[in-house]
């Protein structure tokens, strides 16, 4: 889920079965398209096959914890990861739920027939932030897509705009990766513009929500 690729003893390792146990399961995702594998040198990395599949395992995880499958409180238990994290290639916890409130609160995203769309005033307000909408829209992957955050069971932002979302916050530097984890901390300063950027140039978002 952290867009990474590992070996069949570090999965097998991170998972507590034995290396063929393991082998034998990354053989039948291979099989079905969910996870791709890289040969270099001696070894062969494993990663997962696109946003897509990790979008599902996050909503799985949910319905897991849903049906009584993991511990009651659902999510992760390290606060800064139920907090920030990266879900694949988006945004999501506390703070990705908080993304979408505030772009569903200024009237940027909509639900249509065919899911969730970026309104005009959603395309013209991310363009004002530097964000190509338009060449996200003609692009192959979903521009909109709702996932069931794991921990807070509410929405965040998945699809191409997730993906130009998380960037865009990066790229500011308002957060920083922890390593060797999914979780993502914003700095003071990082946090007061991400506050500001949810807010909106009206301060008519709802980021409080979250």
């Amino acid at each position: 889920m952290a867009e990474r690729a590992y070996t069949a003893g570090e999965l097998a390792r991170e998972a507590g079965v034995t290396a063929s146990t393991a082998s034998g399961h990354i053989a039948r995702l291979i099989e079905a398209g969910l996870v791709l594998v890289v040969q270099q040198g001696r070894h062969r990395y494993h990663h997962l096959a696109g946003p897509d599949v990790a979008e599902a395992i996050e909503t799985l995880s949910g319905l897991a914890a849903r049906t009584g499958r993991l511990r009651t409180r659902p999510g992760p238990r390290d606060p800064e990861l139920r907090n920030a994290r990266v879900c694949y290639d988006h945004l999501a916890g506390t703070a990705g739920v908080a993304l979408y409130d505030s772009l569903q609160g200024r009237g940027f995203l909509e639900a249509g027939p065919e899911g969730l769309t970026l309104s005009p005033a959603g395309h013209h307000g991310l363009a004002c932030e530097g964000i190509d909408t338009a060449a996200l829209a003609r692009g192959r992957r979903p521009l909109c897509r709702a996932c069931v955050d794991w921990s807070e069971r509410r929405p965040h932002l998945a699809g191409a705009l997730g993906a130009a979302l998380l960037s865009h916050v990066f790229s500011r530097g308002w957060p920083r990766r922890l390593a060797n984890s999914r979780a993502v901390v914003f700095t003071p300063p990082g946090e007061r513009a991400f506050a500001a950027f949810l807010a909106g140039p009206r301060g008519e978002a709802v980021a409080g929500r979250a």
